[in-house]
């Protein structure tokens, strides 16, 4: 495919979505009208929109403006945004919250506000390292986890315990696929620990949408990064040499994989460029990270720490 017929493509695209996005509000509006039993007539007297534009609009063919909409949604009695929510699930909730008395209102946002400190708690503590082999997960998680008194948690170790083999048996045997699997089964094993404590993860889990996503609800995440250079050093460091064995490719493939997964790492709470620093000073950055994302966990236990000596 050509460059111009690649954007010719995005711009097609993008034609589509607008169309579809413009028929939705006109669907909308047509549905709401008919619901109150109002004719075109009314609701245009009513906003002050032309019948025939109301009518280009409700077949999808008008590009309201945001003014325009404005009064329709007034003569409708709904809020502008109500017509934009795509979500059915959404707009329904929407509908039902702006038709209940203030107690009712009062007692939904107690309710939602409970659910949503409940799900953070749910991260209470937790603290997940990701990024690829050789950014120091495995070196500064055991840092961290000896310095504030946590368990140190490697999700391999976790999934070798629940499949009863090495990891490279399971690749053997299953495949990729077989080992997300596991890993999948791991995560869920580690959520169940009910104390705060580190995790580190292999660096492919981000390749795994539900894994990932479950990983980013139940933890905050920092992701270690580094050079493709220092990657490969530090792993053949570690002893181990597959990497460039017998793969003169290897680097440009490692920098691919680094390109390709930067927006899924990017989704993590920090960054951590661990490239020319000792672990130390990577350590120290690490510290004060932890201390920004879990400050209850990391002030209790300096307490706790300053109290014993």
């Amino acid at each position: 495919m050509t460059k111009q017929e690649s954007e010719n493509t995005v711009i097609d695209f993008e034609t589509e979505a607008i169309s579809a996005f413009v028929s939705q509000i006109g669907n909308k509006v047509r549905e709401c009208r008919k619901e109150l039993s109002l004719s075109r007539r009314v609701v245009s007297e009513k906003s002050g929109v032309s019948e025939r534009y109301l009518a280009q609009l409700e077949a999808g063919e008008g590009n309201i403006s945001v003014a325009l909409l404005y009064k329709v949604a007034r003569a409708l009695g709904q809020s502008p945004d109500w017509f934009l929510i795509r979500d059915e699930n959404t707009r329904q909730l929407l509908d039902m919250f702006s038709r209940v008395d203030n107690n009712c209102r009062e007692d939904v946002m107690r309710i939602l506000s409970k659910s949503a400190h409940q799900k953070q708690d749910d991260k209470f503590g937790r603290l997940c390292l990701i990024g690829l082999r050789g950014a120091g997960k495995s070196t500064l998680g055991r840092m961290l986890a000896n310095s504030v008194s946590r368990p140190f948690v490697e999700l391999n170790v976790k999934v070798e315990e629940i499949s009863g083999m090495p990891i490279a048996e399971i690749i053997a045997l299953y495949g990729q696929e077989g080992y997300r699997r596991f890993e999948m089964k791991a995560l869920e094993a580690v959520e169940q620990i009910k104390e705060p404590f580190i995790l580190s993860t292999g660096g492919g889990i981000v390749s795994e949408a539900d894994t990932f996503s479950k990983l980013l609800n139940s933890f905050h995440t920092v992701w270690l990064k580094a050079s493709p250079t220092e990657h490969m050093q530090r792993v053949q460091e570690q002893g181990d040499d597959r990497p460039m064995a017998g793969n003169p490719q290897a680097m440009e493939m490692l920098k691919s994989i680094l390109t390709s997964r930067e927006p899924l790492y990017k989704q993590a709470e920090g960054l951590i460029d661990t490239t020319g620093q000792t672990p130390e000073q990577s350590f120290h950055r690490l510290t004060l990270l932890y201390e920004k994302l879990c400050p209850q966990v990391y002030d209790t236990n300096q307490h706790g720490n300053t109290s014993s000596a």
